[in-house]
């Protein structure tokens, strides 16, 4: 269903595709973990343009390319003709001919589109500084793991910022029937345009979307309570400034007593303790938020295996 496909943002997924990618992620995860061969990928190239850095991402699907068979090549700005000025069509058509699939994360959600607008391979998005959907994807196969398969009608509250991943949970719940409730303080909304999205995508599913600015309210009966950081990458001159205003947002013991007390907490790390969440509260969850975190492994290896195969 998604051989050829780009994997650029949820919203662009089916609610069969989104089942599909965690079905073959579930079973990626207990072939590798049983050491039973996988090699879907034989023989295949993966392109990682790397022009935001990061550990998780490079690492998951370096390794994952690996278990499926074939290998992946990480590109920075430094490897690349991008980093001097070469427009991203031009780019896009050269690395075609010698790849099979071109994993990007960047800044500007534009250029991740215009990547896969010039493009004669799939290109997944790793991040945007609009969108995260792998990080998504993997939080679903988590809350499956921890709550059932069964995700309809399970509540799952953001408290911080309404950042990319905010604006991605919303485009995930919608797809899987969930009850999404954003608590985000009033110049930090997520964006619009996403929240719209969701929630007309919400109505094939049942699944609520809204984002208010009171955390209590959205923690109150949750299943899930998830965070990020406050200040992501390239806002770090913002940090100080960001700490005063998003204190009252912080995932703590108090805040966590008006979830279901089966709640559990995610975090797609780095963490930073007692900042956004407690120490506390952390390592009563690492259990679940060390399970979210190698789960990407497994997850993009579902979203390369189908795309690319």
């Amino acid at each position: 269903m998604l051989k050829g496909k780009d994997m650029l943002s949820i919203h662009d997924l089916s609610v069969d595709e989104v089942q599909e990618i965690l079905t073959l992620a579930k079973e990626l995860k207990a072939k590798q973990k049983a050491g039973i061969e996988h090699h879907l990928l034989k023989g295949k190239t993966l392109g990682m343009i790397f022009e935001k850095s990061s550990t998780r991402t490079r690492v998951s699907f370096e390794t994952g390319m690996y278990q499926l068979g074939g290998q992946a090549l990480f590109l920075s700005n430094r490897d690349l003709q991008l980093g001097r000025g070469e427009p991203i069509k031009d780019t896009a058509r050269v690395l075609s001919r010698y790849l099979d699939g071109i994993m990007i994360r960047t800044f500007g959600h534009e250029r991740v589109e215009e990547l896969a607008q010039w493009a004669d391979v799939p290109v997944i998005n790793a991040l945007t500084d609009l969108l995260h959907p792998c990080q998504v994807l993997t939080d679903l196969l988590t809350i499956q793991e921890h709550k059932g398969k069964n995700l309809k009608g399970l509540k799952m509250a953001y408290v911080g910022d309404g950042n990319n991943m905010t604006n991605s949970y919303m485009y995930g719940c919608a797809k899987a029937g969930m009850t999404f409730v954003a608590a985000t303080p009033e110049n930090y909304r997520p964006d619009e345009t996403v929240r719209k999205n969701a929630m007309e995508d919400a109505k094939q599913t049942g699944a609520s979307i809204s984002v208010i600015t009171d955390p209590k309210e959205a923690v109150k009966g949750a299943d899930i309570v998830v965070t990020d950081t406050w200040a992501s990458m390239g806002q770090e001159d913002e940090h100080e400034a960001r700490k005063k205003i998003f204190a009252p947002y912080q995932v703590n013991k108090e805040l966590m007593a008006l979830a279901d007390k089966r709640a559990i907490v995610m975090h797609c790390l780095p963490a930073y303790r007692g900042e956004e969440i407690t120490e506390e509260v952390l390592e009563a969850n690492a259990d679940v938020i060390f399970d979210e975190a190698e789960n990407r492994l497994h997850t993009q290896k579902a979203v390369m295996a189908l795309t690319m195969c």
